[in-house]
């Protein structure tokens, strides 16, 4: 931290305490995540080696910085709270630490309006290069920066996907309860375009009808939307450690969300209304034509010789409105399918950890070393306390290059036969990587458009730099991140240099890990500890947290659709059918064989539909994955068996509800209400 002057950009927030004195050597602020892991007060103290010196370190302060919101350590994917932090210390006893007065090993700079951007990192990799400068780059590329605006693409993406279908689902429901309703009461329609009311003024009746419920769901909807828009900010707020994140009640958000979901359920009633306004009075006061039963199998196939009389009778209903059957079952198949895509995050994110944390990286423990080292330290490590197994691991960072794209990232070098930290390919299969060329990414590849066989450029950062022009010899699977992947050896020939690594993958037993721990902390050449077992509990309390929530949220609101569709489906049918039961009754039917005769009908109609549904919710899943995908992170499309069991299972679930509701209803029926002929 200066001395005298404030910072100018990425500047402190401060939670707690105070920031350090000029003239002392000894006082530090560190970051709220890593204090709150350790339970730091400003007054609190702990031991860190300092240019291979350990050092008693007073805390003053406590603080947030926007440089270090997403704050990763060496060798890991996701945060650590405990074991990375981030320590402010004044730039004069820093300086004296490390012997290095007048220096410094970063620098941020703030640009003016309309300055090439790529010009000026240009001129500072000429300028800095001699110094050992690492090539520079946009904020874009700045971690805490990057991850973040990963996150809010990828909210952006699923806002993007999930309502514009179930939009649609609202439109087609409106659209089937509105026809059917138009269907039901025709004849008074037909009645008041004959005592003089016109087309277009009974149609506006309809419109105002939809308007009137679209307008109580859009209250329902903003009432609910600000709660749950209150928690996902307050959600994001406790994960990036914001020093503060507001829901803000922007009147345009509530206008466009009211005004889409009105358009949604005009689109939806349009059609409805075309049937009111050409529907001519003399035909509409007509009631319907009895329908005509014809054999269309010969009798010796007839389906009465092997099924009951209701049975018979709910398949002639479904056979005289095929349109009508059709649209039901594609309501329903619509609600499966929008559950399918609201559940499959949780599939595809189990399938994420399983590649990444059990196929992929098995080791236990990443050690990052503060320089690179001779591959002799190999064997250093292999002698620590409960370590099994060790594997070197070197990484190059540099600048790779196909025409006008380029991307930053890093080469890593490893043993062709590594088995701690194992190469797969797109397929899962682990990878052998070639004596010579360059394993990358499929993300990598997709962003620079190669192929197997194409040659890159490759601007090494690291030592000496030039450039060289490598062939992509293998395309590997990476869920975080894009990166290149050679042969150690190969590595090393490339970089001119002997056999070396900054960092090793072990394995160790557990039993010994307090003294394995213990050893770490004693090495002034370790720079930071990456644990398997952390990683994946962070992960699955945080990025996965996220998603899933956000899909929780989508598949409640899945859920109720599905139900809105399966119970208007089994009302509806139930008013156009009333008559007709109440005669059954009449003439002797039970209630029971009745409400067999309605209920069949949407049993079968509910089955029939899951398989397209499951069909119509695997491409929406993909098109959710594919807007998923992102450069720091991106999932496999992978929808597990018991996904399309559990969204079928919530389907028939709103079926047998609705039928429950529908047998109250026909238990309810007034006979002679219901026979009586309409005037």
């Amino acid at each position: 931290m200066p001395e005298v002057r404030k910072s100018a950009l990425n500047q402190l927030y401060m939670r707690m305490g105070r920031t350090p004195e000029p003239l002392s050597s000894n006082e530090v602020v560190v970051s709220e995540s890593f204090a709150n892991a350790h339970g730091f007060v400003p007054g609190s103290r702990f031991s860190a080696i300092l240019n291979g010196r350990k050092r008693e370190l007073i805390i003053v302060g406590i603080a947030l910085s926007p440089e270090f919101i997403y704050a990763v350590g060496p060798g890991d994917i996701m945060p650590d709270d405990r074991r990375f932090g981030i320590v402010w210390m004044s730039e004069k006893a820093l300086a004296s630490a490390f012997d290095l007065e007048g220096a410094f090993s970063s620098v941020n700079l703030q640009l003016l309006r309309d300055v090439s951007e790529r010009e000026v990192v240009q001129r500072l990799d000429v300028l800095l290069e001699r110094y050992g400068g690492r090539a520079a780059h946009g904020r874009k590329e700045q971690t805490s920066h990057a991850w973040l605006d990963h996150e809010l693409d990828m909210l952006n993406n699923m806002s993007r996907t999930l309502p514009p279908i179930f939009l649609l689902v609202a439109a087609f429901l409106v659209n089937v309860t509105l026809s059917r309703l138009v269907a039901l009461e025709r004849e008074q329609i037909g009645l008041l375009k004959a005592v003089g009311y016109g087309q277009w003024t009974i149609a506006a009746h309809y419109i105002k009808f939809v308007i009137i419920i679209a307008v109580i769901g859009i209250a329902i909807g903003s009432a609910a939307g600000t709660w749950l828009g209150i928690s996902v900010t307050r959600l994001f707020g406790d994960f990036f450690r914001f020093p503060f994140l507001v829901f803000t009640y922007s009147p345009d958000v509530y206008f466009t969300a009211a005004m889409l979901s009105l358009l949604a359920a005009i689109v939806g009633a349009i059609r409805a209304l075309w049937d009111v306004v050409r529907l001519p009075p003399a035909v509409a006061m007509q009631p319907p034509a009895p329908p005509r039963y014809r054999r269309v199998l010969p009798a010796a196939f007839a389906l009465d010789s092997v099924l009951s009389q209701p049975s018979i009778m709910m398949l002639r209903n479904i056979a005289r409105h095929p349109i009508r059957a059709g649209f039901t079952m594609l309501g329903m198949a619509l609600a499966t399918a929008i559950l399918v895509v609201s559940l499959f995050t949780n599939d595809t994110m189990e399938q994420l950890i399983d590649v990444t944390y059990f196929l992929s990286d098995r080791q236990d423990a990443t050690v990052s070393f503060i320089e690179k080292r001779p591959r002799e330290v190999v064997l250093q490590m292999a002698r620590l306390p409960g370590v099994l197994a060790v594997e070197p691991y070197r990484e190059v960072p540099i600048r790779i290059r196909n025409g006008s794209i380029e991307r930053r990232v890093t080469i890593s070098g490893r043993p062709r036969d590594a088995d701690l930290n194992r190469v797969i390919d797109v397929d899962l299969r682990p990878v052998v990587l070639p004596d010579v060329g360059l394993a990358i990414s499929g993300m990598l590849a997709q962003i620079l458009g190669v192929h197997v066989g194409d040659f890159v450029e490759v601007d090494l950062l690291d030592g000496p730099r030039r450039t060289v022009s490598l062939p992509v010899t293998a395309l590997v699977e990476d869920y975080f991140g894009i990166r290149g992947m050679m042969d150690a050896a190969a590595l090393a020939r490339l970089m001119r240099e002997a056999p070396a690594l900054n960092s090793v993958n072990l394995s160790f037993d557990q039993n010994r890990a307090d003294q394995f721990y213990a050893a770490i902390k004693g090495m002034p050449i370790v720079s930071g500890l990456a644990l398997q077992r952390a990683s994946l509990a962070n992960f699955r309390e945080t990025v996965a947290l996220l998603i899933t929530t956000m899909a929780s949220i989508y598949t409640g609101l899945a859920a109720i659709i599905a139900f809105g569709v399966v119970y208007n489906s089994a009302r509806i049918s139930l008013s156009e059918r009333a008559r007709e039961l109440a005669s059954l009754r009449v003439l002797g039917f039970t209630r029971g064989e009745v409400l067999r005769i309605l209920l069949l009908e949407l049993a079968l109609l509910t089955l029939i539909a899951q398989p397209p549904g499951w069909a119509m919710g695997y491409g929406l899943a993909w098109i959710m994955k594919t807007n998923l995908a992102g450069e720091l992170m991106r999932v496999r499309l992978v929808v597990e068996p018991s996904t399309y069991v559990l969204a079928s299972a919530i389907v028939i679930a709103a079926a047998v509800l609705s039928a429950l509701v529908v047998r109250q209803r026909v238990n309810q029926l007034d006979l002679v209400s219901v026979l009586k002929t309409r005037d």
